[in-house]
């Protein structure tokens, strides 16, 4: 007679979480209407057409006065926004950008593509940046800090700020993942030198693609303009004006079509953004006391978009454990999206995952940047497994669960029914 599994609960059931991309649950009349009446205008691009309904415009506009900023730039992707944030920096080789471990892999693209050195920092318990590793590591060739807000919650975004301040250092805020959010009543996206949005499909608002810059100061706001276009800026009319500024641009314009519809989803962006703080404080609630697990720590938990709910596990043999229990009974979104995971499965958001980044990899076979002499500086810096402790540790501990925005009440129970059982 054949052995049966050890625990009667690895069982395997339908699914219990919807798939997590949150803002495709809005997409609805709304959006199709406002991307209809560009079509039936036949001007889906933005500077000019026989008839142009000004979505990017609006869309800009609305992000200068949610966040307090005097410019927005619509362009098409986040990926594209921190290349933008970078050029208009001016930063380049013989330069480096400080940055989290924990990140998307284009945070340390846009670095690496400027041909400057991308500096690893240590995180603390929130999983961003850890002020006092930020602390020790600015030198004389650190020309920037690219703070990410990963998961949905802004880190100790204001220790960050006045390290910056002090250094004179410019602030580079990654919103893609906390659109929505705040810190303490402040806007995140409203405290650095520029901040970047994505309306890709893994965001809290979307079009499917699409990203966003802001800043206050003209110069900054002109230089990511021009290298979001063809290099140059633009006359009243739509028409490229070479006389003001040149440049090298990446051609990364947005459409009023895709515009049309995040303008439209950015009016349910904190209806989004409540639903899922609510189901993930419900959610967290009902899963304390179970031995040997913490969670993350959220600054403001008022504050928070609300997507992700981080679990910390007393040591990896009982995360991987949990994972696997939990999963076979239900915890999981099935075959659309990707849920309960332990963060070492979390693919290119870990550093050491990147092996393009481990290897130094280059788009030249010159090597650069790691070759290039002016960052000769950077020679012995590492970027393999191990080189930042803290955050390796909580990785290899801890699992995630994305909070879709319409998770039930009665599926948040029935969650953590299978986390207490799969405990006992």
């Amino acid at each position: 007679m054949a052995k049966k599994s050890g625990a009667a609960h690895l069982r395997k059931t339908e699914p219990l979480i919807p798939y997590e991309w949150p803002g495709s649950y809005f997409l609805g009349k709304e959006e199709l209407a406002a991307a209809a009446s560009v079509l039936k205008a036949r001007s889906p691009f933005r500077f000019y057409g026989p008839d142009l309904q000004g979505y990017a415009d609006r869309l800009e506009k609305a992000y200068c006065e949610r966040l307090g900023r005097k410019h927005a730039l619509a362009v098409n992707s986040g990926t594209s926004a921190l290349s933008l944030a970078v050029a208009a920096l001016s930063i380049g080789p013989g330069d480096e950008v400080l940055l989290p471990g924990y990140f998307w892999v284009s945070c340390v693209a846009a670095v690496v593509r400027a041909g400057a050195i991308p500096r690893l920092v240590d995180v603390d318990d929130t999983f961003c940046i850890d002020p006092a590793d930020l602390e020790r590591k600015i030198d004389g060739h650190t020309r920037a800090v690219l703070m990410v807000h990963m998961s949905g919650a802004p880190g100790a975004i204001d220790k960050v700020s006045e390290i910056c301040r002090n250094h004179k250092l410019p602030l580079i805020e990654d919103c893609a993942q906390a659109n929505g959010a705040s810190f303490h009543g402040k806007p995140a996206g409203s405290f650095g030198d520029l901040a970047i949005f994505s309306f890709q499909l893994n965001k809290n608002i979307t079009a499917g693609e699409g990203g966003l810059v802001v800043c206050d100061d003209e110069n900054l706001y002109r230089r990511a303009w021009a290298c979001h276009d063809l290099g140059y800026t633009r006359n009243p009319q739509g028409r490229l004006d070479t006389s003001s500024l040149q440049l090298w641009g990446q051609g990364s314009r947005y459409s009023e079509l895709l515009a049309a519809v995040v303008f439209t989803q950015l009016k349910k962006l904190d209806k989004i953004t409540a639903a899922m703080r609510k189901a993930k404080y419900q959610l967290r609630a009902k899963l304390e006391g179970i031995p040997g697990l913490s969670f993350r720590r959220i600054l403001d938990p008022k504050g928070d978009s609300g997507p992700f709910l981080l679990l910390i596990w007393k040591d990896r043999e009982t995360c991987l454990r949990m994972v696997e229990r939990t999963r076979a009974a239900g915890v999981q979104t099935g075959s659309l999206g990707m849920n309960n995971v332990p963060m070492t499965d979390w693919g290119l958001h870990i550093y050491y995952n990147n092996l393009s980044l481990v290897e130094k990899r280059s788009l030249s076979a010159a090597g650069r940047p790691w070759t290039d002499p002016l960052n000769a500086f950077a020679a012995n810096y590492e970027y393999k497994k191990g080189t930042l402790p803290v955050l390796d540790g909580l990785i290899d501990r801890s699992s995630l669960l994305s909070i879709p925005p319409t998770l039930s009440a009665k599926a948040i129970d029935k969650i953590a029914a299978e986390f207490h059982r799969a405990a006992g």
